[in-house]
Formats: structure tokens, sequence, C-alpha cells
């Protein structure tokens, strides 16, 4: 039975034609299995064997990316980021999924379905692998460890995608399932969520420790191959969010909708603490690996791009890295970690990565989308007044006005005033140039690492005739190089502001080609995320715990300031922005709200928001706001009113409870009888 089993499985495999080389990157494909292989064969050759484990990776792309462009997956927007294109109200020949569409939860049953064959497909074939590699006799025994922890890391992987797109999904049997078996005997209903994540831990450890003779430092060496470190990560992820809130004590609507195929509920109403805990714990083993830290750069103290020195604060203005940012330059430190100035493999903050190796909607099709139409840009992808307002100013404090519209205010009222041509001279509102409001002065480095507010400048360093460089590009109605609004055409920022992260400084479209924008590896899972995380886990504790290290070492995890402040300092002084107060890390609500917009703003655009959101049970309030943004239809003499934020009409919000989790398609439904949908989709066409 297990050789039927096995050449079913090959014939899937064969079905798909290309297979991936392991010589340096899982996810470049050119070579294939051209006849018919016996399990021996396969499993004996180390060649085979790395072809069918590149296979299983080759699963990873797609709509698996984690961090890509909306054809891929809109999940990367949420209330921080839109995208304008494929709107049919603006061209009627798209049918695509609009950003209305997604986020009015217009989507159907058949949207996006390409995570859960992918999944089941490379989870089937990973399982195939680690039942057969030990046959291999090319390879050494810790090559053998080694290889089959890659392969138990991607299958893990693969349900951690399925969990957080759909919820709690069906486990396969570890042995594989026999596919000429009857349809009532594959037919698999789904497992709580606490199951599926406890599965994805277990795996995700033993993985750990089958890559740990070779695969310590893999992620490092730019071969998007899996480590230690991205096992222990995942398991740290998987583990927050059964943490959370929508997983752990809910008690809302849609914990008891999410049923199995008996009525058992998917989500648990009872509140455990100690899962806090065990995501703390788990986040501290990446942690303690001291494989991995944040990416700086040095100060420059010359130069057009000199350096902008956050003011002091008595604390780490005065202190070299990593204890302050005296010696760094804070708003490139943050930009260069996704701009492609670096390397896959010169980048100590990647945890785990697909390389560069994306799909047509990859980072670098985001890109265009971001850049102006005077790069000959798409000029789509923008940002929300909400995220705009996040980000501190450079000493720590928020910004006059924040959130006034949507009435989470603090009374105060909006900055008025440009920059003028005598205080550029004099190097004062340093990186603003001319014209430019003074809403944007003096904010924290990563407000200037990725947001293009109106009147920022774009260096456009490869577009090949030099008057075409170096461009102040305004938003205003009536702009002449047509980056403003257009009735004609969908290439216009809704809100007025755009996105400057993953831009680097060389990056244009000039030409529509993809070539002159500067490749970037993609940050599906890295080191800042592990530090706040770990925060966040610590700061919901009550009382102490005693939790295994995987190791096998125990630690005493409890809410311990100086070790949240290990998660948090980190992130704040690479960002060039003054620590939280005492008062602030002695409370637990505000502490949780201050962590909230951390992740907000030191994450955006790498998709968390979308998820993090629902995981905290926000999503209802937080996506349903009204978006607003800049007053785009204003022309450059009415500029006090483009720099009053009001309501985007064109930029629609809603939630509702079939939009916890994605649906699951008819045709998978149709398929398994035990699988029961996600509330609020149905079950046929």
């Amino acid at each position: 039975m297990k050789n039927k089993k096995l050449y079913v499985v090959l014939m899937l495999l064969l079905g798909t034609g290309v297979i991936s080389s392991c010589t340096k990157d899982y996810l470049k494909s050119d070579q294939y299995f051209k006849d018919r292989l016996t399990t021996e064969k396969v499993f004996k050759s180390k060649l085979y064997s790395e072809e069918w484990l590149a296979n299983v990776f080759l699963e990873f792309k797609g709509e698996n990316a984690d961090v890509a462009s909306k054809g891929l997956t809109p999940h990367c927007f949420a209330d921080d980021m839109y995208y304008g294109d494929r709107d049919k109200d603006y061209d009627p020949s798209k049918n695509e999924l609009s950003y209305n569409m997604f986020k009015m939860g217009l989507y159907t049953e058949n949207d996006k379905q390409g995570t859960w064959a992918q999944c089941y497909r490379g989870i089937r074939n990973a399982t195939t692998f680690i039942q057969h590699i030990y046959m291999n006799t090319e390879m050494s025994t810790a090559e053998i460890a080694d290889y089959r922890g890659q392969a138990r890391f991607a299958r893990a992987y693969l349900y951690w995608l399925l969990l957080r797109k759909y919820g709690p999904i069906p486990l396969l049997p570890d042995e594989g399932l026999d596919y000429t078996d009857s349809y009532d005997n594959l037919a698999v209903p789904r497992n709580t969520y606490e199951e599926c994540a406890n599965y994805i831990s277990d795996e995700m450890l033993l993985a750990a420790k089958e890559m740990e003779a070779l695969g310590m430092k893999r992620s490092q060496d730019g071969s998007a191959r899996p480590s230690v470190g991205a096992a222990l990560a995942t398991r740290a992820k998987a583990l927050l969010y059964a943490a959370s809130p929508l997983a752990n004590g809910n008690n809302a609507s849609i914990g008891a909708r999410l049923v199995d195929n008996q009525g058992k509920r998917l989500l648990y109403a009872e509140y455990k603490e100690e899962k806090w805990a065990k995501a703390a714990a788990a986040a501290r083993d990446v942690m303690e690996l001291g494989v991995y830290q944040l990416y700086w750069t040095g100060l420059q103290t010359t130069g057009n791009d000199a350096t902008v020195i956050p003011p002091k604060d008595n604390n780490f203005s005065e202190k070299s890295w990593p204890d302050g940012w005296a010696n760094i330059d804070p708003a490139k430190s943050y930009a260069q970690v996704f701009d492609g100035t670096l390397p896959a493999s010169g980048n100590p903050e990647l945890i785990f990565t697909r390389g560069t190796n994306q799909e047509n909607e990859g980072i670098d099709a985001m890109v265009a989308h971001q850049l102006p139409r005077s790069a000959t840009g798409w000029n789509t992808h923008g940002l929300t007044q909400k995220l705009v307002d996040a980000y501190y100013m450079d000493n720590g404090l928020d910004v006059p006005g924040m959130d006034k519209e949507i009435g989470r205010g603090n009374g105060s009222n909006r900055l008025s005033g440009y920059v003028s041509q005598e205080d550029y001279d004099k190097g004062k509102y340093k990186p603003l140039r001319p014209g430019v409001s003074l809403q944007y002065a003096n904010r924290e480095p990563r407000f200037y690492a990725s947001v293009a507010f109106n009147g920022s400048f774009w260096t456009l360093l490869n577009e090949t005739q030099e008057r075409n460089r170096n461009q102040q590009v305004f938003y205003y109605r009536d702009n002449d190089k047509g980056n403003g609004f257009n009735s004609s055409n969908a290439y216009w920022l809704r809100t007025g502001f755009g996105v400057k992260k993953f831009v680097h400084q060389n990056d244009t479209y000039e030409g529509g080609s993809m070539a002159r924008i500067v490749p970037k590896a993609e940050p599906a899972i890295r080191y800042a995320d592990i530090l706040l995380m770990y925060a966040e886990a610590l700061n919901e504790l009550g009382g102490s715990y005693s939790i295994p290290s995987w190791r096998g070492g125990v630690y005493t995890i409890s809410r311990d300031i100086a070790e949240m402040k290990k998660g948090i300092q980190p992130v704040r002084i690479r960002g060039g922005v003054p620590d939280y107060s005492v008062s602030v890390y002695s409370n637990k609500v505000e502490l949780r709200k201050t962590l909230k917009r951390e992740r907000f703003i030191e994450l955006m655009g790498e998709g968390q928001r979308y998820y993090d959101l629902r995981r905290w049970m926000d999503a209802p309030v937080e996506e349903a706001l009204p978006i607003y943004g800049c007053n785009i239809l204003m022309n450059q003499k009415d500029r006090d009113l483009f720099h009053q934020p009001v309501a985007v009409w064109a930029l629609k919000t809603t939630f509702a409870d079939k939009m916890w989790f994605w649906p699951i398609s008819h045709s998978e439904l149709k398929r398994n009888k035990n699988l029961t949908q996600n509330p609020g989709w149905t079950y046929n066409d």
C-alpha cells in the first residue's frame, strides 16, 4: 500500500512539471523528473531527494507569499495601506479584486484560493519526504536529519499559512493519506485552533532540533532555505496567535459560530493566561540563539543625505549602538532593511525569506505601484491618515492633531504653515524641502523612511535622463507632472500619501521596466517582529510561569519590565525614538495600546496588520473606521485645504463577521463532506 500511495504522489509531482534545484535556492526551478521513479530510486539519490524537497518549497510562492503586491496577497493592505488600481469604478474593463471590494468583504468563495491547494499539496509531499529520506545512501546522517528538518519546517509552515488565513483547518495524519481509499475515509474534519497551533509548535520544535547541526545560520547565507531560527520564530508566531483574544477566551459571536462537523467549538471560550507565557518563551528561544540582530548603518555627517540626528533625550541620544543611536543613522538603518540595499545574505535581521524569487506580483511590482507618475510609476499604493498620524514626533510625543477626525484626539490642532525657502537654506526642518506642510516636520526617522507626503523628495537615480532624477513630488490636483488627482484614470493617491518603504534611492519604473527597480528580499519573518512579540506576550501576564526552553532548560516568565524592555528598546533605538515613559511600562493596558501602535509603525506594509487586527479582535472597530486623508481635489493655491484631512470618498470600509477568516472554496467543501465553512460564507455555488 505504501508504494501505491507514493506512486500517486509521484504522479502529482510529475504533473506539476517543473521541479526546483536545491543547489543554491529552493525557489528557482530548472530541473525535471523525466520518468516514473520508484520510492527507492528517488530517496536513495541525493539529487532526486533535493528535487523532491525543492518541489515542496515551490508551494511557498504565489498566493502563499508573506509580503507581495495585491495580485497575490491583498492581506498586505488593511487600515494602513490601500491600492487604487484594479477598480472598475475608474476602469470598467477591470474585473479584479479592488481594495474597496476587499475592504467591503465583496470577494467570493472562489477568490484567492491558491493558498489552500498549494499548502495541502506541499504538506502531502513534505510528509512523503519525511517518511522516506532515511533511505538515502548519498548523504551523511547529519545531512539526512537536516533535510528532514527542512521538510518538517515546510510542512508546519504551510499549516501556519493555512491557520492564519482560514482559521482552524484539518490536520492530515503524519503517516499520510492513502489516496486510493474510499471518499468517506479521506474526509478529514477541522481541528481546533489550539490543536493546530500546538501541532505547528511541536513540529517546528522538532524541525529546529533536526536542523541544529547544519542549519543554525543558514538564513544568513542567502539561500532562502529554512534555519533553526526560522523554525523557532514560526513556532513563536503560532503560539502568540493562539494566546491572542481571537483564539483565547473568545466569547464573541464568531467563537460560537465557528464549529466543526460535530458542532464542537474551534475557538476556545476559556481564557488561559499561560498561553502568553508559552509565546513569550518561544520568542525568547529565538532571541537567545544569538544569531540575529537589528540592522544598522553608521552616522553620515556630510552630503545632501546626511543623517538627520534625533533630538537629545538624556538616554539613547548620548550612547552608541546598541545602547543608543549616537553613532547610527536611524532613517537609513530602517529603510535599508527593505529597499534592496542589503542582499538576504547581508541582512542580520532576516529570519526567514523567500529571497528575491517572487512572481509577477512580488515586492518589485509593489514598488512600481508606489512610484510617482513622474517616474512612470503607477502611483496607486498609498497610506491612510491614521497610519501617518501614528508615527511619533522626533521627541517621542504624539503629532499635534493626531486622530482628531476619528474622535480620538487629545484636543490639539494640526500644525499650520509650510517650509519656506529661507528655512530650507538654513537647514531647518530637515529633511523637508520648500513648500512642505509643517505637519510633516520634526517627525521620527521611520516616518521619513516610510511615508511619501506631499512635497517629499524622490531620488530616482536609475532614470536615464538626469533631469528626471531628484524630484520633489507634489500631489495637488493641478500638478503638472501628473501626480495629483485625475478623473480620467485610477493613477492617483486617494489620500495624498504614498509609500516610501521598500523604495531604493535608485528605483524608477522608466519604460515600464522592472529591471530599474533594485531587487528586494522578502521580509517574511524578521527579528524586530520577534522582539515586539516578546514584549507583547510578557505584558499580558499576571503571574509567573516556568516554561521549558527549546534546548531543555527552563525560563521563568513573568511581566518583568526589564525583560519587556529587551523587546522594545532595540526597536525604538534603531528607529531613533525615545523610550516609553515609566507610567506606560507600569500599566498593562497602556503598554498594550502602545505596543499595538509600535507594530502598526514598525511592521507597516509587511502583511502583519491585517492579521494583527483580527487576532487582537480589534478589526470590527479599526477596519470599519472611515479612511481619512488629504483633500486631493484641491489645487496648490488651496494648499491649506489640501492639508486639512477629510473622509476619503473613494475608499470604503466596513467589517462583518464573515471577514474574520477567508472563505473555504466550494470545491473543497464538495470534496470533503466533513469540512465546515467559515461563518458568513456559503457552501454551494
